[in-house]
Formats: structure tokens, C-alpha cells, sequence
């Protein structure tokens, strides 16, 4: 028993299974995380500790709201006080500043916590004076605004900060500005009362979502990743995957989505695994930006992925007034079609190009494997379980931190002790300042838009546009949706897009769930659209590979996550894909959309049972497309091609190259 524990333990610690990623590679991979969460000082000393301290100090803080009472208002405010506390200690001015703290990052922090800590003073006669704030409520909303940018600043770029800025300064100049963009405007006072005295502002629905949700699942995500869950998810994806040529591609498939799921970081999920995988992927005969692609499509799935998803998935589920559950029921589908078009696409590759079969460590096999470790997934399935029985995500997701926690003690290599269940609430809470910071700047113009009313007059010229045509409207909000991806992260992307262009589509009747979703995939897309394209570059970085041609990979592989928004959004029994409608409807919607992306990704891949000709591949992606569309004539003519596609391979005889291969 103990030998085959210290064998395991080898091979956990090696990290790579044949051939290292150099240093350097890595070191430049993880640039793209910090490019996204922001580039966290590294230090040591008594500082140190006292970061940690008020870090561990914040978590608790937010398991204990999780399980007791605390009024909203309160919460949020605690929230956003901890965050900016922590934020100008732990993220710098300027990169040259990333080893030591300087006075101006003293000060900030002193004065986020004293902006709230006015707040809540005399916090019932506060929320009365929000129509007319005094001098004194001018002047510390205003501080907590100039504090906000420079925190989002910090940690998500300039670009952000920027974003907020032009809508505060569309609050202000409304009369100046011609039809249909023009509103009575607001003064400093109206602005600062909305923002910062009401919960439509900054302390407004993102920050809520943050204060609740995301910084509970950041801490459960912790647990995970100190406790080892990690390293035994990628040990189980290829105990699971091996055996066949594609054993690789499939494993990094299933890796991903098991690593996603818990940290709903598409760019982490890349670089971790992509750290580990590569060097399987490049023995099985994998080309750098094949690999990389295929590491970038596994990274963005780990946000769309039940039972975590992304920091926006919390966002629909309260703008909309659902229940997180539902949010995860009508994800389920999308990322089934999602995962089936890659592992398709990873077998028809490993044919394509030849993969070679790559010998695994048989030191465990599945079962052993699942023995020893498979308690990791005890809290992944309580989430579910516990919402199933009725609870909130909230208690659901707080017990499933306790259970991680319970059940690490298993076996000692993976129990949180002392040391590392301090680390692990010290993650937690680190793990969510970039998020919560874009919350909050996202707040602001959440709150300009209800403030001015942009978000109708924005979907009025949208659908004017598109002369009311509901297929044009959907490509206008995708390509909004895109764009201000390219600029902002996924969270705050998704915030803008849900109250400025998701509207367009409600008004054309899209049930409000549907539209939500439709932006929430396409603010993800994102990760992988250049030029930003974090994913990617990433993994390029990673392999050594030209970002853009990965990036072409990547568009390949996450093929669905473009095509499966409009699937549920054109027609009304494609909310079948929502888990929605009839049982037929959801049967008859879901089957056609499987045959439809089996037919798209052999068509895509100019590959079925072998190469494809012109004509075969034209059928294909003809009876693909005809098959995603919800209408049961377009359907029978979908599957018409498809059997006239495979009737030609099946009936062709394959050249000397082919069959040989």
C-alpha cells in the first residue's frame, strides 16, 4: 500500500509525463493570467503575514454571512471595503513596484475602508439622504469612485477604468447629445446618490453577486486546489482516456472540464493543464498550434461547464430572479453539445493527421485510482445535490466547503491542515479581488443605464437597424457582445451587454433566460477572439506555437459555443436546449442539434470515415447548419444530406493515402 502511495506521489510530482515545458515557456503562459486577474505582488516578511491575515480575516467573514444573517446593504459594503483594502496591497501602481508596498498604497487602502466605514456610521439616516447627499456624501461617493477605477485599474487594465468613465460622462452631458442618445442629464450629486447611497449603483446587483456567490465558490475552489483535487482530476482524465490514438486529445478534454469546473478560470484551466498535457500531446503527434487550440477550447470549456460556470452565470441567475439551479439546468445541454463536437473533432484529428497512441502510467488503474482519491468528487456532486433538495446555492455551496474540507482528511497527503487551510482562505479571498473590483466598476454603469435609460434606446437602434429582423438582431448583439469583449473581462462584458443589447432581443420575444444566455456564451468567446485572445496566446506560449494559427484551432474546437446561441434563440422550440418547452420539443431539439454538430465538425474537419471530397464536405456543413435550425423541415432536409454524405463514403472508394492511413 505504501509503495504504490509513494509511486503515485512520484508521478504527481513530476508534473510532466515525458519531456518538460522550459521555464521560460511557463513563465511566459503565466503573463496571461496576470493579464487577466491582474499581477499580484509577490511578498514576504511581516507584510506578508498581515495580508494573509486580513485575507483569511475576509473569507471567514463571508462563510459566516453564508450561514447566518447579515443585512445586504452591510454585506456588500464589507465586501467592497475588504476588496479595496486588499487590492491596493496586493496589486501595484506599476509593475517595477510588484516586490514592495509604497505610502500611496497605504493611503488608498486606508481610504476604502474609511469611504465605508462612513457608509455605515449612521447607515439608517444614510440611505435617506440618497436624492439629496450632503457635501460630506459628495465628497466620499466621489472618493469611493476615483478608488473603484484605480482598483479595477490594477487589476484588469486601463481599458475598463476607461469604459466606466465614458458612461459617467454620458450621465452628465444627456441634453447635449443628439436623438435617440439624449436624456435630461445629472448633476455630480444625482450621479453620487445613485452610486453610492442606493443598491443600483456600485453596491448594485455585480456586487451583490460577488459578495455572495463568486467569493464563496473562489474559497470552495481553494479548498479544491489545496486539498489536491487538482492533480487527482488530471490523474483520473488520463487513467480514463488512454488506449486509443486519440487517448490524448481525449484526455485533455476531460481534464479540462473537470479542472474548469472548480476555479471558472478559462486562461488558469489553459496554463495548468496545458502545463502538465503538452508534452502528451506533442508525443502523440500533435503539431504546437493543434495542441494549443485544443488546450484553449478545454480552458473556455471550464467556464461554460455546470456545476460552477463562470462569474456571470451568478449574474443571470440574479438579474433574471432564478435560482442558480436553473441557470446550471439550462447549461447542461450547451455544454454537452459543446464537449461531444471536441472529443468528435479529437477522434476525426486523430485519423486526419495520424495521432500516435501514447503509452500512460498503468501504476494505478481507474478503479485503484478512484479508490484511493475519488472523494474529491463528493463536494462537486453535494453542490447539485444540496440545491436539488431545495436549498440556496449559497448554503449549497458553504457545506460543499465543508464537506471538501471534512473529506481532504482522508488520507493525509491530501488533509488541510493548519498551514494549508490558511492558504487555501488566503486564496479565496486573493482570488476574487479581480472579479469583485470589475463587479464594482461594472455597477457604475449598470447604474448609468438605469439612471438615463440607455439600455431601451440602445435596443431600439439595434432592432431599427436590423429592421426588426430577429436573425440580423441576434448577429448585431453577438458582434456587440464580442467586440466589448475584446476590451473588458468576461464578467464585465456580460454585465454590459445584459442591460444594453440583451433588451433587443427580449423586445423581438426571446424568452429573457434565453437572451441572457445568448450573451453570457458570447461574452466568454472572447478568451479565444483576437486580439486579446487570452486563451490563446497562452497556450501558445505554452508550445511554442504562433498565437494566431492557435487561435484558428481554437475557433475550430469551440465551433459550438458560436453556433449553439443562435440554436436557442431564432426559434422558440430551441429553448429545448435550455431544458425548456415541451418533452418533445426538448427530445426532438436536442437530437437534431447532435446530429447537426456531428454533421459541422466532419464538415469543419473536411473529414467523416475518411477525407471528405468537395461535394461531401458541402453536405455536411449544408445539413449541419439545416440541422441546428429548430424547424422540423429544415431538420428532414438536414438529415437527408447527412445520409447523402455518408452514403458517398461509405459507396467511395478511398485513395492508396487514405487507406493507408
Amino acid at each position: 500500500m505504501m509503495r504504490e502511495e509513494s509511486a503515485l506521489e512520484e508521478r504527481r510530482n513530476s508534473e510532466s509525463h515525458d519531456g518538460a515545458i522550459p521555464e521560460d515557456a511557463l513563465k511566459k503562459a503565466e503573463k496571461y493570467i496576470e493579464e487577466e486577474e491582474g499581477p499580484s505582488r509577490r511578498l514576504s516578511g511581516k507584510m506578508d503575514l498581515f495580508i494573509t491575515a486580513v485575507a483569511v480575516v475576509m473569507s471567514l467573514f463571508h462563510l459566516y454571512a453564508a450561514a447566518g444573517i447579515v443585512m445586504t446593504q452591510i454585506l456588500r459594503g464589507i465586501h467592497v471595503m475588504f476588496v479595496l483594502f486588499l487590492t491596493f496591497l496586493v496589486f501595484p501602481s506599476a509593475k517595477s513596484l510588484k516586490t514592495r508596498i509604497i505610502w500611496i498604497d497605504i493611503l488608498l487602502s486606508i481610504l476604502g475602508v474609511t469611504v465605508i466605514g462612513y457608509m455605515l456610521f449612521d447607515f439608517e439616516d444614510f440611505i435617506y439622504r440618497s436624492v439629496v447627499p450632503t457635501f460630506w456624501d459628495q465628497f466620499f461617493g466621489v472618493l469611493l469612485i476615483l478608488l473603484v477605477l484605480e482598483a479595477t485599474r490594477r487589476t484588469s487594465g486601463w481599458i475598463m477604468p476607461a469604459v466606466v468613465i465614458a458612461f459617467l460622462v454620458y450621465a452628465v452631458i444627456g441634453p447635449e447629445l443628439p436623438k435617440p442618445w439624449t436624456h435630461r442629464g445629472y448633476d455630480i450629486g444625482r450621479i453620487v446618490g445613485h452610486m453610492y447611497m442606493t443598491l443600483e449603483g456600485i453596491f448594485g446587483v455585480p456586487i451583490d453577486v460577488s459578495s455572495t456567490f463568486i467569493i464563496l465558490f473562489t474559497i470552495y475552489g481553494a479548498f479544491l486546489e489545496f486539498s489536491g483535487a487538482g492533480k487527482f482530476f488530471i490523474d483520473f482524465s488520463f487513467a480514463a482516456m488512454g488506449g486509443k490514438p486519440s487517448g490524448a486529445g481525449r484526455t485533455v478534454t476531460l481534464a479540462s472540464f473537470l479542472l474548469g469546473g472548480p476555479s471558472g478560470s478559462g486562461v488558469a484551466t489553459t496554463v495548468t493543464l496545458g502545463s502538465v498535457a503538452y508534452p502528451m500531446l506533442a508525443k502523440a503527434g500533435y503539431s504546437k498550434d493543434v495542441a494549443g487550440g485544443l488546450l484553449s477550447a478545454g480552458g473556455i470549456g471550464a467556464i461554460l461547464s455546470p456545476p460552477v460556470l463562470g462569474a456571470a452565470a451568478f449574474l443571470i441567475a440574479e438579474f433574471l430572479k432564478l435560482t442558480y439551479l436553473d441557470v446550471i439546468l439550462m447549461a447542461t445541454i450547451p455544454t454537452c453539445l459543446y464537449y461531444w463536437s471536441i472529443f468528435l473533432m479529437v477522434e476525426l484529428d486523430s485519423r486526419k493527421f495520424g495521432a500516435k497512441q501514447v503509452t500512460f502510467d498503468k501504476t494505478y488503474t481507474l478503479g485503484r485510482l478512484t479508490y484511493l482519491y475519488g472523494f474529491h468528487f463528493v463536494s462537486l456532486i453535494a453542490i447539485v445535490a444540496i440545491m436539488v433538495m431545495g436549498y440556496t446555492p449559497i448554503l449549497a455551496v458553504f457545506w460543499a466547503t465543508v464537506i471538501a474540507f471534512a473529506v481532504s482528511f482522508i488520507r493525509s497527503d491530501t488533509a488541510l491542515y493548519p498551514k494549508k487551510l490558511i492558504r487555501a482562505l488566503k486564496g479565496g479571498s486573493i482570488g476574487v479581488l479581480s472579479v469583485a473590483s470589475t463587479c464594482a466598476a461594472a455597477g457604475i454603469i449598470v447604474g448609468v443605464v438605469t439612471l438615463t435609460g440607455l439600455g431601451l434606446k440602445f435596443s431600439s437602434i439595434i432592432i431599427a437597424y436590423s429592421g426588426g429582423s430577429l436573425f440580423l438582431t441576434a448577429i448585431y448583439t453577438a458582434l456587440i457582445v464580442w467586440v466589448i469583449g475584446l476590451a473588458v473581462p468576461v464578467t464585465a462584458s456580460y454585465i454590459i451587454a445584459a442591460v444594453i443589447a440583451a433588451p433587443a432581443l427580449i423586445m423581438l420575444g426571446v424568452p429573457d433566460y434565453a437572451a441572457h444566455m445568448f450573451v453570457f456564451y458570447y461574452a466568454i468567446l472572447s478568451e479565444v477572439s483576437p486580439p486579446t485572445a487570452l486563451s490563446c496566446f497562452a497556450a501558445a506560449a505554452l508550445t511554442g506555437g504562433n498565437p494566431y494559427r492557435t487561435t484558428l484551432y481554437a475557433w475550430k474546437y469551440t465551433l459550438p459555443a458560436f453556433v449553439v446561441p443562435f440554436m436557442f434563440t431564432l426559434d422558440p422550440k430551441g429553448v429545448g436546449l435550455l431544458l425548456k418547452g415541451t418533452p418533445l420539443d426538448v427530445i426532438w431539439t436536442v437530437a437534431a442539434s447532435f446530429l447537426g454538430l456531428t454533421a459541422l465538425a466532419a464538415g469543419v474537419e473536411n473529414w467523416l470515415f475518411k477525407r471528405t471530397t468537395l461535394y461531401e464536405r458541402l453536405l455536411l456543413i449544408a445539413g449541419g447548419l439545416l440541422l441546428i435550425y429548430p424547424t422540423a423541415l429544415y431538420d428532414l432536409i438536414g438529415v437527408i444530406l447527412l445520409a447523402g454524405a455518408i452514403a458517398s463514403q461509405k459507396f467511395r472508394s478511398a485513395s492508396p493515402e487514405q487507406a493507408a492511413t
